[in-house]
């Protein structure tokens, strides 16, 4: 029986989505991993439904949204990137 290498299939599922999705707003570009560590998924878990902005911080990291907070940012906005984000990467962070 062959054995499942993981290591092999993580490199497929990088080569083919990358090691980062990214969006562009006002002329900004910011990216998210299109793979979480244990860690960020157990973070995530901690966080209420409905903190947007605790899920996008720790995405995007603390630079990406300080940078990203100065935007005028609708709610619309917001789920709009998360759908994409959710089709690209198989994700889907934000659905109910």
């Amino acid at each position: 029986m062959a054995r499942f290498d993981v290591n092999a299939a993580r490199a497929q599922r990088q080569e083919a989505h990358g090691r980062a999705w990214s969006f562009e707003l006002d002329g900004e570009s910011y990216t998210l991993p299109t793979e979480l560590s244990r860690a960020t998924a157990k973070a995530l878990r901690t966080l209420d439904d409905n903190d947007v902005d605790g899920l996008l911080a720790l995405l995007m990291g603390e630079e990406q949204f300080t940078r990203f907070e100065q935007h005028d940012v609708t709610m619309q906005d917001i789920a709009a990137i998360l759908e994409a984000y959710g089709k690209e990467t198989g994700l889907g962070l934000g659905e109910d």
